[in-house]
């Protein structure tokens, strides 16, 4: 399967992103592909080879590659991101969807999974179940922290590239991805500006969460995912999500499954292959399939 370019008018800001090029079957599970953090849409290019039989619509989400940043004054957080992933679904047409999310973008998807439960059909979670979550005796040194780095990111000078390959270096060391990962999200995500490129990503996106959930919160909420869910994390662990955790949260889906692959964080980038056979026919299965338990 081959992606396409595609504009989006939403409710809000106008959104960019790739597309299933070509027909696909009328009856093609829709999936919107959710990338993540200061990633775009091209994360999911290697994927999309392995993904036959759908229409998957990747966006770039707000401040992210090819589409607008938040106005002055919003704040980037993942409660807010829900209603950007309904705006998109509202603007395709799409009443009833599955969704696919990578890092930040299975967070997201598991809050609008929780959310509206009456439009989410599946839900295929990549590294990240439910939010980052904080001990409340942080809560105000969070808040705290914050609010001074979004004051000091007044007149900060973005970095400037000379050309593109600099920058894909410099993604390279940042993420350790392989060249033609970092190539894939480094050329949807630069700008020209004057002296080379610069990152086409909101810098406030690197500006610290004020405000995040308990455990106990995540825990409620990854309870209340009702749909199907399959979640495929990347072994080893990543440090922000321990394997005990993750298996703990992956056992509170009420229809989950749980698939364990070796790799590292973007290896649905890295190994798609793999990925795509962890994922299976699960966006095809009918509507009443219910989990089997722990595949890893």
């Amino acid at each position: 399967m081959s992606l396409k370019e595609f504009t989006l008018p939403t409710a809000g800001l106008p959104v960019a992103g790739l597309r299933t090029a070509g027909a696909v079957p009328a009856d093609a599970p829709r999936v919107l592909a959710l990338h993540g953090w200061l990633d775009n849409a091209a994360s999911f290019v290697p994927l999309a080879a392995y993904l036959d039989d759908i229409d998957l619509v990747a966006p770039d989400l707000p401040g992210h590659g090819r589409s607008a940043h938040l106005p002055a004054g919003a704040d980037y957080s993942f409660a807010g991101a829900v209603n950007d992933v309904l705006d998109i679904a509202d603007a395709l047409g799409w009443d009833r969807f599955a969704l696919l999310g990578h890092s930040m973008g299975a967070g997201i998807g598991s809050l609008v999974a929780a959310a509206c439960p009456g439009r989410i059909e599946r839900l295929v979670a990549i590294e990240a179940l439910g939010a980052l979550a904080e001990a409340p005796e942080r809560t105000v040194e969070r808040m705290r922290d914050a609010v001074a780095a979004t004051r000091a990111l007044a007149g900060k000078q973005l970095r400037v590239f000379p050309d593109i390959d600099s920058a894909v270096r410099a993604r390279m060391r940042a993420n350790g991805l392989s060249e033609p990962a970092a190539r894939l999200l480094v050329e949807r995500g630069l700008v020209a500006v004057a002296g080379g490129h610069a990152w086409s990503s909101d810098p406030r996106l690197t500006l610290p969460t004020m405000v995040r959930m308990t455990e106990a919160q995540v825990e409620a909420l990854v309870r209340g995912i009702e749909c199907p869910a399959r979640v495929v994390f990347a072994d080893p662990a990543q440090p922000y999500l321990p394997d005990d955790l993750r298996r703990a949260r992956a056992a509170f889906l009420p229809r989950g499954e749980l698939v364990v692959v070796p790799g590292g964080h973007h290896l649905h980038m890295e190994d798609p292959q793999a990925v795509a056979a962890a994922i299976g026919d699960f966006f095809r299965r009918p509507r009443n399939g219910r989990g089997s338990g722990d595949a890893s």
